[in-house]
């Protein structure tokens, strides 16, 4: 289990109360969920989880719009007409006849899933012995990541556009504990994330960190440049064994590599 030191900036105030919004949670959860798709199974291409059978549970809508948004069918609300409402009990039905009734890795992904209330959805895969992973920003924080297994968290750097409200992001450190895995991931796009990047290991030097080129090749409908990918997959590697920083491991997005950027994979 992640054992979560509390930042610098919590402790010293000694403030670890929840957000208002998270205090009221179970109160206003909505009865059914946005979902964008439900996908798999195949592998997860990305950070601590790479290589792994998964279900992809999507949801939609984001309070981000990251300039470099490869998921905008599940973010941005002129799609919001394809979102599915969709009962806990739907989605499950939908998860377990995906994977055949074997139980693997579910991953609560999006847009933001943090925007809603996964809980229920959990509660049902776990007593079934799914694994549960989630992909969040940072900026909302839910009790449901304390049930998590692994609990990605992906704060933007700034090529996305947006500025980290990082006592958000330590909010949902301390929501999430009791997750067995916490971990960081960044994609880095230029210099300046690459050095930002650094900043955030350095403010968290306890979760273990996952780095990846950034691909600015989104439309799903274009063929992603190969060439072009690797060439920036050595650069980011070069970066890093240059600065002799051993901190983060280097990955590539694996899906993107073997399906492009095609929906459903």
């Amino acid at each position: 289990m992640t054992e979560v030191l509390i930042p610098r900036a919590v402790r010293a105030t000694g403030d670890t109360s929840p957000p208002a919004h998270r205090q009221g949670a179970s109160r206003s959860a909505p009865t059914t969920l946005r979902i964008a798709e439900i996908f798999g199974p195949t592998i997860q291409g990305e950070g601590a989880l790479i290589g792994e059978p998964t279900v992809f549970v999507r949801a939609g809508g984001c309070d981000y719009r990251c300039s470099w948004c490869d998921s905008l069918h599940a973010v941005d609300s002129r799609y919001r007409d394809t979102w599915a409402p969709m009962a806990t009990d739907e989605i499950w039905q939908e998860v377990t006849r995906l994977s055949g009734g074997q139980p693997l890795t579910v991953s609560l992904s999006g847009g933001n899933p943090a925007i809603q209330n996964f809980a229920p959805l959990i509660a049902l895969g776990k007593e079934a012995g799914y694994r549960f992973a989630c992909e969040t920003q940072g900026s909302i924080s839910q009790p449901w990541f304390a049930a998590l297994d692994t609990l990605v968290l992906s704060p933007k750097p700034p090529s996305s556009g947006h500025r980290v409200d990082w006592q958000k992001f330590d909010h949902c450190l301390l929501a999430a504990r009791g997750c067995d895995q916490i971990v960081l991931k960044i994609v880095i796009f230029d210099d300046c994330d690459y050095d930002w990047a650094k900043a955030v290991a350095h403010r968290y030097p306890d979760l273990p960190l996952y780095l990846q080129p950034g691909n600015p090749e989104v439309d799903p409908e274009t063929p992603v440049d190969l060439t072009a990918a690797t060439e920036r997959l050595h650069w980011l590697i070069e970066k890093v064994t240059a600065d002799r920083w051993f901190v983060p491991r280097v990955l590539p997005q694996l899906h993107v590599l073997v399906w492009g950027n095609k929906r459903g994979v």
